[in-house]
């Protein structure tokens, strides 16, 4: 059984299995099924986003593995996502002169700035104790500076993560309000 009717043109329509509610079938990339009416694309879209957070988590989280971090234990892993879908990744790197140290975040940035990426979407972050997440961890004031420099404070989003499970977002002008930018040496 196919699951769906198609009409003259050729369309397909699925049934309404209870008010609010779509059947799916079929098959599409990188999911189970599709829908075809405007709330079934909705969820899809949601999906779809659910799919790529888990996706920049798990980014993040293997970069923990590359963490040097030999004086603070604390280890970080970022995935930076492009506007063009691409990922890149980063993670802390300290140094014994402390200043030269760098985040996790930035590294993800200047990898993607220096591939010729300006476009930027989300980061995810996730860090802890000898690479052990167990509560969400901020980006720092350089980072959010980094991050205001080449991202729209109101569109672009951050992921903090301490697992598949535990999550939160914001928006840069939620963790840098005022924030100073490009736009303001033109002011």
């Amino acid at each position: 059984m196919k699951g769906y009717s198609e009409t003259e043109s050729g369309k397909r329509e699925f049934p309404e299995t209870e008010p609010g509610r779509n059947e799916y079938s079929g098959t599409g990339p990188g999911r189970k099924g599709y829908f075809v009416t405007e709330r079934g694309r909705e969820r899809d879209s949601e999906t779809s986003e659910e799919i790529r957070i888990q996706e920049l988590i798990c980014a993040a989280s293997a970069q923990l593995a590359h963490s040097y971090a030999p004086y603070s234990d604390f280890k970080v892993g970022a995935a930076l996502l492009a506007e063009d879908g691409r990922i890149f990744t980063g993670c802390n790197i300290e140094n014994a002169a402390y200043t030269p140290s760098n985040c996790a975040e930035r590294t993800a940035f200047f990898k993607a700035v220096s591939e010729g990426v300006r476009g930027f979407r989300a980061i995810c972050i996730v860090g802890g104790k000898s690479g052990n997440p167990t509560g969400y961890v901020a980006p720092c004031g350089v980072c959010r500076q980094v991050m205001m420099e080449f991202c729209d404070p109101e569109t672009f989003r951050i992921i903090l993560a301490y697992g598949r499970e535990n999550y939160k977002i914001f928006r840069l002008k939620d963790l840098m309000p005022e924030g100073f930018g490009p736009a303001d040496l033109n002011a």
